[in-house]
């Protein structure tokens, strides 16, 4: 019943998942090459709480909202339940505190603006393109 009242989750994060074109960033490897790509384009991290009703909500309106030249950054979504140390890795590498949900902007290497919850959606991304 409650399914067809809010939409299942599965479906929500599939339907923002489908109108964002995410990398799926599942290996330490990856941020080093994050970094790297960051010297000439801006990258950004999506860290997600799969069962998190909160980070669920941001996420599909992340998705519906986003309106960036999609060929000046690239997009990675991490799953913090599935990949929790690369999670921290992130933080770590990064200098950010964790917080989920929590988008990350890098550019040249470093953090140039971050948020957790409403605050991502305020993020004017144009501004980092």
């Amino acid at each position: 019943m409650f399914n067809n009242l809010f939409g299942s989750k599965k479906k929500m994060e599939e339907t923002s998942k489908n109108t964002v074109s995410w990398i799926a960033l599942t290996t330490s490897e990856q941020l080093d090459e994050i970094a790297q790509k960051s010297l000439s384009r801006t990258q950004m991290i999506f860290k997600h709480s799969t069962i998190c009703g909160t980070s669920r909500m941001v996420l599909n309106r992340f998705g519906k909202d986003i309106t960036h030249d999609k060929d000046k950054a690239d997009l990675y979504y991490l799953d913090l339940h599935r990949f929790r140390e690369l999670s921290n890795e992130v933080g770590k590498r990064f200098k950010v505190l964790h917080q989920s949900p929590q988008l990350l902007i890098i550019r040249n290497g470093i953090v140039v603006a971050h948020d957790s919850h409403g605050g991502i959606i305020e993020i004017d991304l144009n501004k980092y393109l």
